[in-house]
């Protein structure tokens, strides 16, 4: 039977393969609000986001929310920042609880905030520059979810969140009433948005099975332009390697995994991680994800100590991003 499941999982993530080297690469669909998309966890991007069958911490309800039910700790933070592309910065925290080591699940927040920066505003005018210039405007954004997870039985694992999501473009004025004075309209859009997550353990070693959908919604508008949030289907396998080899896994570890991602708006994609750990102390990572338009390989090191009951992590991650700046990453961990 385990034979069984094996071969159809392989299957599923040849299938994917095939589908993205079959597609041209092209945009398949419009969606917005696609900060949501952007990967915000050290350790996670440097796999570059083959992560959904890695069981996580707290930071979980940002990528697969059913891995957090192996949540080894009572309560678990992460917080980070990352320095995005166009002098975009962001920023995230999570927290979960653990009730009675699992038995009633894994209870977790989170937040993530968008610091798009100031613009200048300007209107159409009948002048020798062609327009006016009426200040400036502070586009933003945020997530703020409730996630949960749970443990089925020893090997079968779920967990969902649901998310709300706002998006400000700023303020802008739209026109002048008959004193002169301007006319202002601010756009922006809030929805609840959803996602859901499994977790399987083959029973091969310590061979793992993920499977999540992000960002499910409905439909939004924007003046006259309709647009759904950036839905992802992804599927994943992850082992360590050195599980088919006699040595000592205090000392050394190679996390090995595979992700096959649909997205809405981009073909097929498939992403390959690799984790060396020493020690379980340092941890040194690298990704690679195909197709892309600029992003392909990431890069990251992470360091933890136990301090007595109080765990320590601290994670970076690099990515080049083509034509654009490269794309740092930093977090802390703490978890008891």
């Amino acid at each position: 039977m385990k034979k069984i499941i094996l071969f159809i999982l392989f299957c599923l993530i040849i299938n994917s393969a095939l589908s993205s080297f079959a597609q041209e690469r092209k945009k398949l669909a419009q969606t917005g609000m696609k900060f949501l998309s952007v990967s915000l966890d050290p350790r996670s991007s440097g796999l570059s986001d083959a992560v959904t069958s890695i069981t996580n911490s707290s930071t979980a309800m940002l990528y697969n929310p059913s891995t957090m039910a192996k949540m080894d700790r009572f309560v678990d933070y992460s917080f980070g920042t990352t320095k995005w592309i166009a002098d975009i910065n962001y920023i995230y925290g999570t927290a979960a609880i653990n009730f009675m080591d699992g038995q009633y699940g894994v209870l977790g927040v989170s937040l993530v905030a968008v610091d798009y920066g100031e613009f200048n505003g300007t209107i159409v005018a009948n002048n020798d520059d062609g327009y006016i210039d009426v200040g400036t405007y502070k586009p933003t954004a945020i997530a703020l979810g409730l996630g949960y997870a749970k443990a089925l039985s020893e090997k079968f694992f779920v967990g969902g969140n649901v998310k709300y999501v706002r998006q400000s473009m700023g303020t802008a004025v739209v026109g002048f009433n008959q004193l002169g004075d301007g006319i202002v309209k601010e756009y922006k859009l809030d929805v609840l948005a959803f996602d859901f997550g499994i977790l399987y353990k083959t029973g091969f070693k310590s061979l793992n099975f993920g499977m999540n959908i992000r960002n499910f919604s409905k439909e939004l508008k924007y003046v006259q332009e309709s647009f759904q949030l950036p839905l992802n289907f992804k599927i994943g396998l992850s082992m360590d390697a050195f599980d088919l080899i006699e040595i000592d896994k205090n000392m050394h570890s190679l996390l090995v995994s595979v992700d096959a991602s649909h997205p809405r708006d981009y073909p097929e994609q498939l992403s390959f991680g690799l984790e060396y750990t020493f020690l379980n102390s340092i941890s040194f990572r690298g990704g690679y994800t195909f197709p892309t338009d600029e992003q392909e390989f990431s890069a990251g090191v992470g360091f933890k100590q136990a301090f007595s009951d109080l765990k320590f992590a601290v994670d970076y991650s690099y990515t080049p991003f083509g034509i654009f700046n490269k794309v740092h990453r930093v977090s802390i961990n703490i978890g008891y």
